[in-house]
């Protein structure tokens, strides 16, 4: 697994113009856009493309789907840089509308990394999240972080109930590329708390800055 020098941080679950400026001047680096109606932060296209426009260069913006249908990435693509699937979705799937993509798995017992990140070789990284019998994500809850091996040859983007408090810790056990935070810089959902977001950064950064001193 490739070892980053700075982990990358992903804001997810953004529906409000207001938190999307917030995310932006805080420093993020990409910004996520909940696309699966089961969602309590699920945004509809229309509102997908007021968002999208007003996020600068250089962040990139990130669209999440669970099982979706053609017609709808196709009404949501041009808004987006990366695609982001949580579904049963197969490689040929996740590639179909030609934009990079990253896959999402859930650490169920039993789960094979190696093969997986075999099988969507075509991914740009793994996302992995916490398992919860029919919740395709967002649980809030994490998972035991030592089973992702450091060998895998795929970039692990790491959610799964982070927060302020833990994601140090996290980035410490994990030496992710990414982490991807929702719920843990929310009042409710959908909702973010520029403070929380602003103390997830410092979080990760000092947690880099521990990583890389001698």
């Amino acid at each position: 697994m490739p070892i980053p020098t700075r982990t990358r941080v992903k804001f997810c679950g953004l529906t409000r113009e207001e938190d999307v400026d917030a995310a932006v001047a805080a420093g993020a680096d990409a910004l996520g856009f909940v696309l699966w109606p089961g969602s309590g932060r699920a945004i509809d296209p229309e509102r997908l493309a007021e968002l999208s426009a007003r996020i600068p260069a250089f962040v990139t913006r990130v669209g999440l789907f669970v099982d979706p249908s053609p017609a709808l990435v196709d009404r949501c693509v041009a808004h987006l840089d990366l695609l982001q699937f949580h579904g049963d979705e197969s490689p040929a799937t996740c590639a179909a509308a030609g934009r990079a993509w990253i896959k999402a798995l859930r650490m169920r017992d039993g789960l094979d990394l190696h093969a997986a990140a075999e099988t969507y070789r075509g991914a740009r990284a793994l996302l992995l999240d916490a398992y919860r019998p029919g919740v395709p994500g967002g649980t809030g809850e994490t998972f035991d972080w030592s089973r992702i091996p450091a060998s895998l040859v795929k970039p692990v983007i790491l959610a799964g109930g982070l927060t302020p408090d833990n994601v140090g810790e996290a980035i410490a056990a994990v030496r992710p590329f990414a982490v991807d935070v929702s719920g843990g810089i929310e009042a409710a959902p959908g909702v973010k708390e520029t403070a929380r977001m602003a103390a997830f950064l410092r979080a990760v950064r000092w947690a880099d800055d521990q990583r890389s001193d001698p």
